[in-house]
């Protein structure tokens, strides 16, 4: 899966994700494997966390959900998102799966919601950095690009383009009269030094 590009993933197929990857459970053997003796009894609480894991991405937020006995709740609405990172050990790199690690500014330093078992982990996360920054896809706007292909025109591309620099250059226009007005202005008495 490395180093081919992956077809483009709309909003929809997104929000169809539910479970994480069946190779989520495969990590989970291997990690428990570590202490072989104990392999049987630190697999059990594995193997309930996958069976039970939940998430669903809607147009509201993020939820995930898991446990039997001590059931765990996380809903984050798509403004509280802080940052998104994206862990792969090397173990999960081989079984082609990944963690979403989602952050807010809770003043925790771990992640306040871990979506394990991604095998789209790229297209989740750039799914939700557009969501974090307010961008939704009207259906208009979805039919059209469906309809096209979904490749901007060249008349978009171009307006886009013309808009962006025009922006760049009134903002070299504001430093280079902030700096004029800086290099005209007196000396105070206390920069004479």
């Amino acid at each position: 899966m490395e180093g081919r590009p992956e077809p483009p993933i709309d909003d929809a197929a997104i929000h169809a994700i539910h479970r994480p990857h069946r190779s989520l459970l495969l990590l989970y053997g291997i990690q428990s494997l570590a202490g072989t003796l104990l392999a049987p009894i630190v697999f059990v609480p594995f193997f309930f966390k996958y069976h039970t894991l939940r998430y669903t991405l809607d147009d509201e937020g993020i939820s995930a959900s898991w446990g039997i006995l001590f059931r765990r709740e996380i809903h984050l609405t798509y403004k509280r998102i802080q940052d998104i990172h994206v862990k792969r050990n090397f173990i999960e790199r081989w079984l082609g799966i990944a963690t979403v690690e989602i952050q807010t500014a809770s003043g925790s330093s771990s992640a306040e919601l871990s979506l394990e078992g991604m095998e789209h982990y790229e297209r989740v996360r750039d799914f939700l950095y557009r969501r974090m920054r307010g961008y939704t896809e009207s259906p208009q706007q979805a039919a059209g690009a469906a309809a096209a292909g979904g490749a901007p025109s060249a008349g978009d591309t171009a307006d886009t383009a013309g808009d962006l620099v025009a922006l760049l250059n009134a903002m070299r226009d504001d430093l280079e009269g902030a700096r004029r007005a800086l290099e005209r202005r007196p000396p105070s008495a206390g920069e004479n030094g």
